[in-house]
């Protein structure tokens, strides 16, 4: 247990693949389970559900920076690539909460939102930011032996 904590919750040294799969894997739970609840309590309203987003965000930004920022270690990263795609994400989070840049247009009886064409061409840019992200921090191997982060992990030493 303690070793999960630490894991979600300490931004030293470096971790492995498995390690960030497994850290990711734990925030998608809790992720999930407290949008289960926060749906049930909303009765369906879109705007609390939007807000209800943000807060999750805001409540998983320590875990997932913290999981990310030793995987960017173990790649000799320092990690601002990092700190521009959670910030990114909260901006969008927020901008998309908000209903800046979105409208709401009526699909056959059923309220839709749609984004303006540039707040598409942000979630755009951001999606291919995160896709290069996430072959960065879940696929590619770390640097092998040490480095100014610390141990390889997958040498046994860390």
């Amino acid at each position: 247990m303690d070793a999960i904590i630490s894991l979600l919750t300490t931004t030293e040294g470096r971790i492995g693949r498995k390690q960030w799969w497994l850290g990711v894997l734990a925030l998608i739970i809790i992720s999930i389970a407290i949008s289960i609840v926060l749906g049930i309590v909303s009765f369906g309203n879109a705007t609390f559900m939007a807000w209800a987003a943000v807060l999750i965000n805001l409540v998983l930004i320590w875990p997932s920076y913290c999981i990310g920022l030793k995987r960017r270690h173990d790649r000799g990263n320092d990690g601002t690539d990092l700190k521009i795609l959670i910030g990114a994400s909260i901006v969008l989070n927020l901008l998309q909460a908000s209903g800046i840049g979105v409208t709401m247009v009526d699909n056959g009886g059923i309220l839709m939102p749609m984004p303006a064409i540039w707040l598409g061409v942000l979630n755009l840019i951001f999606a291919v930011f995160a896709i290069y992200m996430l072959v960065q921090l879940g696929f590619l191997r770390g640097t092998a032996g040490a480095n100014r982060y610390g141990p390889d992990p997958l040498d046994g030493a860390a």
